[in-house]
């Protein structure tokens, strides 16, 4: 199965860039190109693809109003959003999370990790890079982006804040089932308890929620 592609990003030569690196792949295809927020937007609900890889700073509308508007609470048959950023200019990248964001790229992100990327978020997961994983998530707990209840008190149970601790260190299912020495189906028998335990919508949340509550830390990476 092909997994369609839509990139949004106001320059050419990047947008240019990454088309030659995803349409290296066999399984993968490049269907539209926007050059602003507005235009990624229409042409995401004209054409529902599969990924949107989407820049952070565009004219018009910015990446985390066009996350919120493909994948954002309230959307019905949300699309799935990977943010693109330079991060050390980015400091709103969090606004991102909250706008349902599967994942996050660096611009200067090896071509492996973006095909990754893509199709990890096509499979449903999301995949940081493990230098925007330490460095988001520390922003996100220092600068309490995301409330979550009184820390200390956790819901899940011990199984479950395994399994939120390796989502934290940017494991797969496959990782997890394997690291747990537990089925894929109950992998995702955990995942769909932990986010209605914890009001979240993604694994992106899932990870945002156990740094803020100091459930993993960057010495256990």
């Amino acid at each position: 199965m092909t997994i369609k592609v839509l990139l949004a990003d106001d320059q050419a030569m990047i947008r240019r860039g990454l088309r030659l690196i995803l349409e290296d792949q066999d399984d993968i295809s490049v269907i539209a190109e926007a050059a602003d927020g507005a235009e990624a937007i229409s042409l995401a609900r004209q054409l529902r693809p599969d990924v949107c890889l989407v820049d952070i700073r565009m004219p018009k509308l910015d990446g985390i109003e066009v996350t919120r508007a493909l994948a954002g609470p309230g959307v019905t048959d949300p699309l799935r959003v990977i943010v693109v950023t330079t991060f050390d200019l980015d400091e709103y990248v969090y606004g991102a999370l909250r706008g349902g964001a599967a994942g996050f790229v660096l611009k200067d992100a090896g071509p492996a990790l973006l095909i990754e990327a893509v199709r990890a978020a096509h499979n449903g997961e999301a995949l940081v890079s493990p230098s925007v994983t330490l460095r988001l998530l520390k922003h996100l707990n220092e600068t309490q982006a995301i409330p979550r209840g009184p820390a200390g008190q956790s819901p899940l149970s011990a199984r479950e804040l395994d399994v939120v601790q390796a989502i934290a260190r940017g494991r797969t299912n496959q990782e997890i089932a394997s690291e747990l020495f537990i089925s894929l189906s109950t992998v995702k028998s955990h995942l769909s308890g932990i986010q209605s335990k914890l009001g979240v919508r993604n694994r992106t949340e899932i990870a945002v929620w156990a740094w803020e509550n100091h459930i993993v830390n960057a010495a256990s990476r």
